[in-house]
């Protein structure tokens, strides 16, 4: 048993969470910022730090692109996240990511929020 470890079920099995949150990864990667619900978005927080992380640790150039292909579905965001992101948070042991609740959606009620990364 794995003590203090959390795991967000998204109200989805895990391949539909894996999914959900590698389709989010890679909207994040392309586009720099995405509005989603607030849990959904701090689920991706983590995903993203672990990924940038062991992306920024790879020492060869195709280790880093192995390991991003795990995660992401585009190639063009595999390489935007290899030669933009991972190298622009080489100094930062980790916070790549900021999430900002931003308004109720009106069809449900639900708690909206901005995942973006950090400057």
């Amino acid at each position: 048993m794995r003590h203090r470890v959390k795991k967000v079920q998204l109200s989805r099995k895990k391949n539909q969470r894996e999914a959900l949150l590698r389709g989010l990864f890679n909207s994040l990667v392309l586009y720099g910022r995405i509005e989603t619900t607030h849990p959904k978005a701090k689920a991706l927080q983590s995903y993203v730090e672990r990924v940038v992380t062991r992306v920024k640790k790879e020492p060869l150039m195709y280790n880093k692109v192995r390991e991003a292909k795990r995660h992401l579905y585009d190639k063009q965001a595999v390489w935007k996240l290899v030669r933009e992101i991972a190298p622009k948070y080489e100094s930062r042991n980790g916070g790549y990511t900021r999430v900002v609740r931003t308004r109720i959606r009106r069809g449900d009620g639900a708690q909206m929020a901005i995942i973006e990364w950090v400057e």
